[in-house]
Parts: C-alpha cells; structure tokens; sequence
C-alpha cells in the first residue's frame, strides 16, 4: 500500500489544507510515512510570503530532485502559494514534479489520484462514490508532518478554513495573486463541517482566512462572521472558537458584540498593524491611520474583557526611516501587545511595492531592527505574563513535549504542568506558578 509524506510550511491556511489533503489521502487506502524518504508520494504545501520560506521550498525541491533520480517511481506534489498561474513555467524549471495545484484545488488533486498508475485495492476504493473528495469530506484530525519532518499528531484542536483569497492587495503581499480573490464558504457547509469534528473529539476549532472579518459578504444571505460565530456556539460539546486573520479596516461593532456576548469565543484576537507610521501605511496601501487602529484596540478592549492581542510588525519596508521604525516601536510600548510577530520586508515579485519601490534598507538594517523589536515585546510580555502569577486558568491540553504537558488558555497563552494523569484532549483548571514571555507554568488546581 502507498505511503505518503506531507510537507507543510507557512501559515495556519497550508495547514488546514494539508489536513485535508492527508484526510482524503487516508481515505482512499494511503498510509502516512515516517519519513519523507520512506514515502512513495511527496506533497509539499508551500509559502513564499517571505524569501526565507521560499528559500526552504527551492531547498526541498532540490532534495527530491535527487531523491527521485534515485527513486524514478517516486511521486512528487506541488501546493501553496509557490504555485503561480505559470504552471508551464514551474514544469519547465522543475521537471522532478509530477503535478502542480493551486491552494485549495482539492478536485484537481483527487483527480491526478485517480489517473495515476495504483494498485488493484486502491482501484477499487476510489470507483467508489464516496470517494469523491469535497473541502467537507474526509474531515479528520489526522497526523500530519510539517517541514521539521516531526509528525503533527492528532488534537483536540483543528483548522477550518471558511473564507479563501484576499481582496485588499497590500502592496508587499504575495496572497491575493496566488490566492486569488475572496470566496466565503456556505455557513451551513461550515456548520456541519464543525459538528463532523465535534464527534470525532474536536473540542475547539480556530476559524480562518486571510481576512476573516470579509467573510460572507458575496454569499446570497449576506452571512458575516457574527453570525457564523452566533450559529457555531450553539453546537453542543464544542468548547472554544477562534478565528484569524483579522483586518483593522473592516472589523466592526457588531463582531465585537459577538465577542463579548457568546460564551466559547475565546478572548483573544490578532489585528496586524504592520506598522506605526501614517506614511508607511500608505504605501503598504493598508486602509487605515495609526490614530484609526488605536481608538479600534481601545473600542475593542472596551467590550471585551480580558482581551488578549497580537499583532504583526513588517521592518524595514522600502525607504523606512529610522524615525519611522521608531514610530513602531512607539505603538508598540503604547499598546502592549500580547505577541507580536515580527519580520523584515521581503520583495516578492509582482506585487506594488516590488513594481514601485526600491528595497532600499540594508540586510544589516532590518536585522537590527527586528531584534530592537523582539526585545521590546519581550519585555512587554514579561509584565502582562507576569500578572497571571497566582490565578488560576483553564487549559485545553493538546498534548505532551519533554515530559509536561501543554495547552493554551483561552487568552491564548501557551502553559505547561506536570501532572501523572492522562490529560490529553481535557479542559484542565491550573493554578499559575511561573511567568516568562512566551509561555506559563503551573500545577493542576483539584477541586475541594
């Protein structure tokens, strides 16, 4: 029986979408592999929203290259945001792949499955109807591998995409190009997909898109995210609901309402700001003021409480000065974000500001920034983390890593326990003992 392997770097998006691509792989008669080595077929799930993500693709590419002279009957896949609409181009430059598609093209999949050579059993199992593969079939917390080669076991928690592609075109950002434009899923296709999960033990699903908050705009209802949240926390048994990526632009009262009123939405939310400067904003064509996106925290802190934030941070955009990026870090210590991801510009060719500006800020530049920008985060998430010492918080434990195990609270706060008892896929109350800025540690607080 075949074996395959899936690769997956990037965002929670190639994820979700690698768990549905090994979902329908299991389903018609494949077996995950140990190893990418040991696999007949090879998927990669890629990204090239950064050069460095771009740089692990060509790298793996280039080691199938060679495995597959070796091996000529091993199958190599191609998906994520590598694959542009130039499919001639990548075949011509990498001959070693059998077969590129788009994210999210599962049909397309499914159907170069059926048209390769398998054996008699596997055959067999896809003339079956119930074989036809759907973004809502075959849903399961399947293990998985990411591009560590370590496998992504299976958790309580899961992936569900429920919006694809990008309308905004922010000048530095590859997405909407290789995503193409927003498509919502039916609500009622997302609900049942959540319940399948919920009786195969799911018990918190984190809701995603490249803008969340456009969801349903061009379905005939005109659904919004509320709603779909609404009708999502009536489900019985599931316990937590998240959501990501949101877009300061377009999130409106009637969210937060959302937020602040239905029990299993957690108190977490990630708004990139991107950067503190007006005039860096607007070349990143982002929609919004600094001045707009603090009085959109301050709103949504108002009707949230215990609200945890995150956010994202792009140094050394084209033509930022060191006056500029210290507006950034003036936003950040104004705000004190939970997290903030960090990362220096990339150009990627085709989008705006590749066509318009010059990469003007030096390597050494935007290093230096970077690590002045993780120090101050840092030292912010050393007081907010700091604060939760002595109370007691509810994890949902996801698993175990070097003896402890681990989960997040609903602020979205990695913490670790020891504790002898199987506590695996349980909500478990801990009493906080210790704080650093990336995660909490404390022990199990038994009730009287």
């Amino acid at each position: 029986m075949s074996r395959y392997f899936i690769w997956t770097i990037g965002c929670q998006m190639n994820k979700a979408e690698s768990q549905r691509i090994a979902s329908y792989l299991n389903s018609v008669g494949y077996q995950i592999a140990v190893a990418l080595q040991e696999a007949e077929l090879v998927v990669l799930n890629t990204c090239v929203v950064r050069q460095s993500a771009e740089d692990k693709v060509l790298g793996t590419l280039g080691l199938l290259k060679g495995l597959k002279k070796e091996r000529p009957n091993l199958s190599i896949l191609v998906t994520g945001c590598f694959v542009d609409s130039n499919i001639e181009g990548l075949e011509r430059r990498f001959p070693q792949v059998d077969f590129f598609f788009k994210p999210g093209a599962y049909s397309e999949l499914a159907s170069w499955v059926q048209k390769r050579s398998i054996s008699t059993t596997e055959q067999e199992l896809l003339r079956s109807p119930s074989m036809e593969f759907t973004p809502s079939k075959g849903l399961t917390a399947s293990a998985r591998r990411n591009d560590t080669g370590k496998p992504l076991l299976s958790s309580p928690c899961a992936f569900v995409p429920i919006i694809q592609g990008c309308n905004n075109f922010c000048s530095y950002c590859i997405v909407p190009y290789r995503r193409g434009r927003e498509v919502s899923r039916p609500l009622e296709e997302i609900v049942c997909e959540v319940k399948a999960l919920v009786k195969q033990g799911i018990k918190e699903v984190t809701l995603l898109g490249q803008n969340v908050d456009s969801y349903g705009h061009e379905l005939p209802s005109n659904p919004d995210l509320a709603d779909l949240l609404t009708e999502l926390n009536g489900i019985d048994d599931i316990a937590r609901i998240r959501f990501l990526t949101n877009h300061p632009k377009d999130l409106n009262q009637k969210l937060m309402g959302a937020m602040a009123s239905l029990d299993k939405v957690c108190e977490h939310m990630e708004l990139p700001v991107q950067s503190g400067d007006d005039d860096i904003l607007r070349a990143m064509k982002r929609g919004y003021s600094v001045e707009q996106y603090c009085e959109l925290v301050h709103a949504v802190r108002q009707r949230i409480s215990q609200l945890s934030l995150s956010t994202d941070i792009i140094v050394g955009f084209p033509e930022e000065t060191e006056e500029q990026f210290e507006h950034s870090l003036s936003l950040l210590e104004k705000i004190k974000f939970d997290v903030v991801h960090v990362a220096a510009y990339s150009p990627r060719p085709g989008t705006v500001a590749w066509r318009k500006y010059k990469d003007s800020v030096s390597p050494e530049i935007k290093k230096e920034r970077l690590s002045r920008v993780e120090q101050l985060q840092a030292n912010i998430a050393t007081e907010i983390n700091s604060t939760c010492q002595g109370r007691i918080m509810e994890v949902l434990v996801e698993g175990k890593k070097r003896g402890k195990w681990y989960g997040r609270t609903r602020s979205d706060k990695l913490l670790f326990f020891e504790e002898s008892n199987e506590c695996s896929g349980q909500l478990v109350k801990i009493k906080i003992e210790k704080s650093s800025p990336w995660a909490l540690q404390g022990k199990v607080e038994y009730s009287s």
